[in-house]
């Protein structure tokens, strides 16, 4: 599965333009004084751009179609696959979002966008658990690999659409979105 790996560069790299160039730029001023919520702008950029991200990840349909005319596979598992990987880019996008508006530099959001996003991917790593287990209680080991992008996205990419996998997916781009509201709230001009 190269989705994680994949997205862990190319999902940033969309999300660093979201916020830090506005503040650069010094259009915020000019966004900000539209008759729209700030809430409404934060979710308006960050579908235009979720969009632009699943755009790209159908791209990869005719790939489908030709694995299709070539043999008998599990399109059930292929369309969950699809499914999850644009939850997780989504959540990816949230969580670039909310540190895009963090920074004025888009070199610094990119960067803190993929550490993070890293550090979430890796919660769930066996190596990592593992590494849990032979020290800390069960229940903060089960906590790190709840909060791991990549529990949800392996458990959807075989196949399984599994309502706390979606619900875990929705509200962490919830969650990380209202982060962006509150943080470009406080630093407002």
């Amino acid at each position: 599965m190269l989705h994680p790996s994949l997205y862990l560069f190319l999902v940033p790299a969309v999300a660093m333009r979201l916020w830090a160039e506005e503040r650069r730029a010094g259009t915020i001023e000019l966004l900000l004084t539209l008759p729209i919520t700030l809430g409404q702008a934060v979710l308006g950029k960050f579908l235009a751009a979720w969009a632009f991200i699943t755009l790209a990840l159908a791209m990869t349909f005719p790939i489908w179609l030709t694995i299709n005319y070539l043999g008998a596979p599990d399109n059930g598992v292929i369309a969950a696959g699809y499914v999850g990987s644009a939850l997780m880019a989504g959540a990816f996008l949230a969580v670039g979002s909310c540190l895009s508006a963090l920074t004025r530099s888009q070199v610094v959001a990119f960067i803190l966008t993929v550490v993070v996003c890293f550090v979430l991917l890796l919660a769930g790593y066996p190596l990592v658990l593992d590494f849990l287990r032979g020290w800390a209680p069960d229940l903060l080991v089960e906590g790190v690999a709840q909060i791991s992008f990549l529990t949800h996205f392996q458990a959807i990419a075989k196949g399984v659409l599994d309502l706390r996998d979606l619900v875990f997916f929705m509200l962490t781009i919830a969650a990380w979105l209202y982060a962006t509201v509150l943080v470009i709230d406080m630093k407002k001009p």
